[in-house]
């Protein structure tokens, strides 16, 4: 069985940094791009960024762009966001999950091409 975990997150303000990460066991990896998704109360998951296997390749949604930096260490199994400038709309609870088929990232923004979500890590950044 996969398990996913997260774990970093915090209360920051404005402007603030914030490294959340993505811990994987159960199976191996090999192949799978990861990507972080967000959802803040009383809306839907959104798409956050998103990362191959070998870390050649990122993706993210525009309202982070220039601001968070998602990375990977194989050897450890752990996926990485990297917040920085924060704001207030950053708050969410932070998920992270693996691609359902290995070597693909096409539809990356797409959370049903996911599976394997973490329980999430709560986000909240204060004015």
């Amino acid at each position: 069985q996969v398990q996913l975990v997260e774990s970093g997150g915090g209360l920051v303000q404005a402007g603030g940094s914030l490294r959340v990460s993505c811990a994987a066991s159960g199976r191996t990896f090999s192949g799978y791009a990861m990507g972080w998704f967000r959802q803040a109360p009383g809306t839907e998951r959104d798409f956050v960024a998103a990362i191959t296997w070998a870390g050649s390749i990122t993706f993210y949604s525009d309202s982070v762009k220039g601001r968070f930096t998602i990375s990977r260490d194989n050897a450890k199994n752990t996926v990485y966001l990297q917040m920085n400038s924060l704001k207030p709309e950053d708050t969410a609870v932070y998920y992270c999950a693996v691609r359902k088929t290995p070597s693909d990232f096409r539809g990356t923004t797409n959370q049903e091409n996911y599976d394997n979500w973490g329980q999430g890590t709560q986000v909240t950044v204060s004015s």
